[in-house]
């Protein structure tokens, strides 16, 4: 088995890198090729775990992990996914996804084990194991699990044989009984595609008839094709190094890799501790009893014992990376993650947009501009693509974009509740003039008129990004005026790939952009910019469409515009977005339903607030701008300036020239 041939390399041979003689750049290559959960344009392609896990073995860059359970609602899955994104940016090497037999884990339910790896890894960028339990099983059931496990781009399972549905376990007939048999099965099935988790008990499994007699089984698991071992949890860090030690004396040489619970409530910790059928140490408890009334006292003692038992287990040399039971909760371990100093945002991105940790999706380096703020959107609708673009965009005919009518999918909805959307952009809407105010209070971070900020728009889910401060006051006046911008780039002529604001790529590169402007606006003024825009072309180019289709565009019919690029040591230039006509198109359909789909339809039929909404997304225009000379000051704040000059100074509404085009 190819865990057996690793161990004859050598590759596992210790659980921990020898880094002694580890040169500083041999560590950073690590952290750029492995520490994320995607890889940097520069890095090895491979999109093995278990080759992110040598590497950082071999370099002694220690690394942490994150288990999740399924919500139980659609609304839960939705804050779920928003999790994913926060604790995503510490850099955990991965995420794993435990599988419930009763939530129904394997189906395409929004709250399904299957659909919550799924999204961490497609649409939140996360390398993802998806637990799979023998439990109730037939072979077949199983094998098509995996079967669609691998259609959805998941790559990793943890095997499992599963908790008994009742007291005591009962065999499955024409299924499996232990964890063994569903790893030989997975190797047998799908040979080297997946790499293979399992579990071991460092006080053994309570189950076993003896601590011996539970080591032999995980060595049988581990010689099956298990690729490395994540533990239940423990509390005593000396319990974890014995059993490594043992582990390593029975010849296990993988990987091991210790389960780490912050304790952060009096419950929760009891309901782990009956299900895990754990004991905890008599010193642990004399301290939670007098305050297992106060959760916040209980979540700081938590704190406090999972750091200093990381920092025992790190600082035996023999502990690569840590494994954390989170509860679906982010205070308590991201707080232990930054004690260690373990927990990075790095500032520097692989490419200018949420790249998908999809393994047919390795290749693609190069997105239309348009989805920046909805990335998962934009890998939604491209999902049954065959190819992803490389290098160039290409023939812009060929794209074939899916519709994007299924706006229930909870990986599409806004975190925000829908009272706290009304509180945002309003209960009730008087007049086109609140809606600027709405785009006004987003782009400045001021608090609206009832007190409340407006932390996201339908385009925009996210605060904004910190590139647009360089636009801020620009952005304020023109929005005030009707100029409803939902995306938006400032021009940067040779930076820093490194630069913690604009960098993105490996570093020793320079990156590169042409000022860019999308926005809703009215029929009025589009007429008006039609007029302005011919003194400035070439230098800008433009595309003009309402809702029905009807394009207006100095741009060429088929060809993309490149707006960031990027040259790197010993690399082709790197273009990752691009303005492209075509792409524009099927975006259009996109910018113009989100009017309704996520604003209009937050008010009753027909009621004011609702018409107005109605009346922008019938009568508006959506633009973008690209000002091409980009290494001098952005020209585009002067076409604004130069068309409501123009609106100004005409006393007559100026012809409907956009209509009639």
């Amino acid at each position: 088995m190819v865990n057996q041939v690793q161990q004859v390399d050598g590759s596992w041979q210790s659980c921990r890198g020898d880094s002694s003689g580890a040169s500083n750049s041999s560590a950073e290559s690590s952290k750029e090729s492995s520490r994320c959960s995607t890889p940097l344009p520069d890095a090895d392609r491979s999109d093995r775990l278990r080759e992110k896990m040598r590497k950082r073995m071999d370099s002694g860059d220690r690394w942490f992990s994150l288990e999740f359970f399924p919500p139980r609602t659609a609304s839960g899955a939705v804050n779920l996914i928003s999790r994913f994104d926060r604790m995503g940016s510490g850099g955990p090497l991965y995420i794993d996804i435990t599988w419930h037999p009763a939530g129904d884990p394997g189906s395409d339910k929004e709250t399904s084990s299957m659909m919550i790896a799924s999204t961490a890894v497609n649409y939140c960028g996360l390398e993802s194991i998806l637990h799979l339990t023998c439990c109730n099983q037939t072979k077949e059931k199983i094998t098509g699990y995996l079967a669609k496990a691998k259609h959805l781009g998941l790559k990793n399972i943890m095997a499992l044989r599963g908790d008994p549905v009742g007291d005591d376990w009962e065999d499955e007939e024409g299924g499996f009984n232990f964890a063994v048999d569903l790893v030989k099965h997975i190797r047998s099935e799908f040979d080297e595609y997946f790499d293979i988790c399992v579990a071991g008990y460092p006080t053994g499994h309570p189950e076993a008839e003896s601590y011996e007699q539970d080591l032999r089984h995980l060595k049988e698991k581990v010689d099956a094709g298990a690729d490395f071992v994540i533990t239940q949890l423990f509390f005593r860090a000396d319990t974890f190094l014995k059993f490594l030690d043992d582990c390593r004396a029975a010849g296990i040489t993988c990987p091991i890799l210790p389960g780490i619970f912050p304790i952060q409530g009096y419950q929760s910790l009891r309901q782990l501790v009956k299900m895990s059928k754990l004991e905890v140490p008599e010193e642990i408890t004399k301290i939670i009893e007098p305050i297992k009334d106060n959760d916040a006292a209980i979540r700081n003692y938590g704190i406090h014992q999972a750091v200093d038992m990381c920092r025992v287990l790190l600082d035996s040399g023999k502990v690569p990376g840590l494994h954390f039971y989170t509860l679906n909760r982010e205070v308590a371990t991201m707080e232990v993650l930054r004690q260690l100093g373990l927990w990075v945002e790095d500032p520097r991105r692989p490419l200018p947009w949420a790249v998908s940790a999809n393994p047919k999706r390795k290749v693609e380096d190069v997105r239309p501009i348009f989805w920046a703020s909805r990335p998962k959107s934009y890998i939604y609708r491209t999902q049954d693509w065959d190819e992803f673009p490389n290098g160039r965009w290409g023939n812009s005919s060929s794209p074939a974009f899916g519709e994007l009518n299924d706006y229930y999918l909870f990986y599409l909805k806004s975190k925000s509740s829908k009272e706290a959307l009304l509180q945002m952009w309003g209960e009730e809407l008087k007049n086109e003039q609140s809606v600027f105010e709405v785009f006004t209070c987003y782009i400045t971070a001021q608090p609206n008129r009832n007190g409340q900020k407006v932390l996201c728009l339908p385009w925009n889910d996210e605060p904004l990004a910190p590139e647009t401060n360089f636009l801020k006051d620009e952005l304020e006046k023109v929005n005030r005026r009707g100029v409803l911008t939902i995306n938006s780039q400032p021009n940067i002529n040779g930076k820093p790939s490194a630069d913690p604001v604009v960098g993105w790529g490996p570093p020793g590169g320079y990156v590169f952009q042409k000022a860019y402007l999308e926005f809703f606006t009215s029929s009025e003024n589009v007429t008006a910019l039609l007029k302005v825009l011919k003194k400035y072309e070439p230098r800008v180019n433009y595309h003009i469409v309402d809702v029905h289709g009807h394009n207006m565009t100095n741009a060429h019919e088929m060809q993309p515009n490149a707006v960031t690029w990027g040259i790197f040591p010993g690399r082709e230039i790197v273009q990752p977005t691009v303005v492209d006509p075509v792409s524009f198109m099927y975006w259009k359909d996109e910018a113009f339903a989100l009017w309704i789909e996520q604003w209009a339809k937050l008010y009753e039929d027909e009621s004011p607030s609702r018409m107005i909404i109605k009346y922008i997304h019938d009568n508006y225009f959506l633009v973008n701008l690209v000002d091409n000379d980009f290494p001098l000051e952005s020209c585009l704040w002067r076409v604004i300036d130069d068309m409501f000059e123009l609106l100004d100074a005409t006393p007559e509404p100026l012809n409907d020239e956009a209509a009639s085009q």
